[in-house]
């Protein structure tokens, strides 16, 4: 599969701490700043979420102005951009107040407005919280001069993250003449931590500054942003470890849709939180109707493609399951009538527990039976941020189990040389005790990245792991690697160049030779914001007979840096015996801090096309936004290969974000990616509320 990717504009980080209670350690070569301990105050009152910083609301805050650690693109050297923060707490919340200081206002990028998108791209600020300070896991919670939100959360020391995760936290910002300003309310009711006299958490500071392709810390330099276990330190936290511990979300929807009866549902969550380091969440007839829309891609190979999670229930606690060979995939799990999930932290162990039931569709698609799953997930801490972990998944369908039982590990042995491993046996009626395993040792810097891979996989795996998980294909012996980089020019019309290249080749477990690939590409970036990217692939793949495959791309780009960019593409080789000719192009374009515009255009030409598989896909999406959490969408998308022509009219008021909203949408044509389009007209009306 062929992703067009415009080249965004990466972040700066921005922190602040009590000037007076922070200890830095500073490298006069290169200004370079580690800060190593906050120490937290209480607030005299808690300040008002408005994005206008007033010195009475903020009496107590520490306050620092301190020099933030570039990241990118002049590693270890001191931002050119100031930035103060004040940090405090009440009995009930975190607060952070971020004065970005900026001397070019007029390029201010704000052009995100829909709830975690793409921030990085814009002038934003995040906070960083290691809540158990364990230096593996932490949240992210991040806003713009829009106030638009972005949580998420990390895992594996910074190797995963999860932006799917929401919570309810407020934030405000505001511009001025020579800075932009946000406040952010962290409830503690949504965090999970360590609680107790001596208590302290791992905490960062985070700016981005698209217009330098900026990122910058407070606690830094280090080789990745979200390296948690080189935060910083919060000290003096006085948190509850007891708050009001049920929260109840009901729903009712209605709708209404063409050639089919009337239906109305209702449904409920509820979450429990025992303690402040255990969430418990119970569901009954979920509403899995009103999800985005799988967006159409080109597929040239011959294998599933992954596609990414939406449904609300599936989504708390998902950054524990990312593995290489995935044991758990949600996706597999159909409708459900009812779920429950547990997940917490003992000690230094995090775990959680899924047990739901779902529909399977039988082969002639009509028929349906229920299958139960259970899922059990931990991992546990070691030194220097590294894990290991063990994950059951086990399907049981008509009296019959499948799935897999494994052990992974993420290991760090310096800042800089780490590795990841798993081991997994799969049970099931296929190929009942089949092993599936991998090491990968990598070298990993700010700007360079290097490894070696080595995966075995049993024949015969297959169909037993995709029961509950998600493998592309089996019966393998395969080696990969790759190396690339990252060159900053300091001057001249050329800002970055990033070369690389990766090879993979694997043979079958009798020894044949099933595949080898090679793919080279670099990017170059000017500093007008234009970009060109050359990538050219080889490979050679044996199905019911050896084939020879190539394809080289160019694409031609530009990005204001402030959310309009611009994106065409062209290539053209050979695919499984056919002539292959691919090109396309992608806008986005901000109009003001309202309207949001966006387009893709892919069209693929086979010759001789024996499948009709020769396509054209459009993609169209307006957005407009009266504020963060009040917008109306128009999602258009149709691919002429399965006859789809799929629109959706969204209008969402989350009055109690991001859980309490109500929701009125259009709908016609299937969502669902290389689904044709058989749905007719249908009207949605959804209302939930938070308790």
């Amino acid at each position: 599969m062929l992703r067009i990717h415009i080249k965004s504009a990466l972040s700066v980080v921005v922190l602040v701490c009590s000037g007076a209670q922070t200890n830095v350690i500073a490298d006069e070569l290169t200004g370079s700043a580690r800060a190593e301990s906050l120490q937290l105050i209480k607030l005299i009152a808690a300040p008002t979420i408005d994005g206008a910083i007033s010195e009475s609301e903020w009496t107590g805050a520490r306050v620092v102005d301190e020099i933030f650690v570039q990241i990118e693109p002049e590693y270890g050297k001191s931002s050119p951009f100031r930035t103060i923060v004040r940090i405090g707490q009440t009995d009930s919340a975190l607060y952070v107040a971020v004065e970005a200081i900026d001397p070019q206002p007029d390029r201010l990028a704000a052009a995100s407005t829909q709830r975690d998108g793409e921030l990085e791209r814009d002038d934003s600020v995040a906070v960083l919280l290691d809540t158990f300070n364990d230096d593996r896991t932490a949240y992210l919670f991040r806003t713009n001069a829009l106030a638009t939100q972005e949580d998420g959360r990390i895992a594996d020391n910074g190797r995963t993250m999860d932006y799917r995760w929401d919570a309810a936290w407020l934030s405000a910002a505001t511009r001025q003449e020579d800075r932009w300003v946000v406040e952010i309310e962290i409830p503690f009711s949504i965090l999970k931590y360590t609680v107790g006299e001596e208590s302290s958490w791992g905490i960062n500071f985070v700016r981005t500054i698209p217009r330098r392709l900026e990122t910058s810390l407070w606690s830094g330099p280090v080789e990745d942003v979200y390296r948690v276990s080189r935060f910083g330190e919060l000290t003096g936290i006085n948190a509850p470890g007891q708050m009001d511990p049920w929260q109840f979300i009901p729903y009712i929807l209605g709708s209404i849709a063409e050639s089919e009866a009337d239906d109305v549902e209702v449904g409920a969550d509820v979450r429990w939180r025992p303690s402040s380091k255990l969430g418990i969440d119970l569901t009954a007839n979920p509403d899995f109707a009103l999800v985005e829309a799988d967006v159409e891609t080109i597929n040239l190979s011959r294998f599933e493609l992954k596609i990414p999670e939406k449904r609300p229930f599936f989504l708390e606690g998902n950054e524990m399951f990312s593995q290489r060979i995935s044991q758990f995939y949600s996706r597999r799990i159909g409708d459900i009538e009812w779920g429950a999930k547990a997940s917490g932290k003992a000690g230094r162990t995090d775990f959680s527990a899924i047990a739901t039931s779902g529909n399977l569709t039988f082969e002639d698609e009509l028929d349906e039976a229920s299958a139960d799953y259970n899922i059990v997930r931990m991992q546990h801490g070691l030194r220097r941020g590294s894990s290991v972990g063990l994950l059951a998944a086990n399907r049981n369908f008509q009296d019959e189990n499948s799935g897999s039982v494994g052990i992974d590990t993420s290991l760090f042995f310096s800042d800089t040389l780490g590795m990841t491993a798993q081991l997994l046996r799969v049970h099931g009626p296929t190929a009942d005790g089949g092993l599936a395993w991998f090491l990968r040792p990598s070298w990993d810097t700010a700007t360079s990245h290097f490894h070696v891979r080595y995966t075995n996989l049993d024949a015969g795996i297959l169909e037993d792991i995709n029961a509950v998980g998600f493998l592309r294909d089996d019966d393998r012996k395969e080696f990969d690697t790759k190396a690339e980089h990252t060159f900053w020019m300091n001057s001249g019309p050329i800002e970055k160049v990033e070369p690389s290249i990766n090879y993979n080749r694997f043979w079958s477990q009798d020894g044949v030779l099933r595949s080898w690939k090679v793919e080279a590409q670099v990017d170059v970036e000017f500093r007008n914001g234009w970009d060109i990217e050359v990538q050219h692939v080889d490979e050679f793949k044996l199905f019911e007979k050896e084939f020879r495959n190539d394809l080289t791309t160019l694409e031609i780009g530009w990005d204001g840096r402030d959310g309009r960019s611009v994106n065409v593409f062209a290539g053209s080789g050979v695919n499984f015996d056919a002539d292959l000719t691919l090109y396309g192009a992608e806008v986005e374009w901000p109009v003001g801090d309202n309207w949001r515009f966006s387009y893709e255009l892919t069209r693929l030409e086979l010759s001789p096309d024996l499948e009709s598989e020769t396509t054209t896909i459009h993609v169209f999406d307006v957005l407009y936004s009266f504020h963060t959490d009040l917008f109306v969408k128009l999602f258009v998308q149709s691919n002429s290969a399965i006859t789809k022509e799929n629109v959706q009219l969204l209008g969402v008021w989350r009055f109690k974000p991001p859980f309490g909203a109500l929701q009125i949408a259009y709908q016609r044509g299937t969502s669902e990616q290389g689904q044709q389009s058989q749905q007719g007209d249908t009207f949605f009306s959804k209302l939930s509320w938070v308790f």
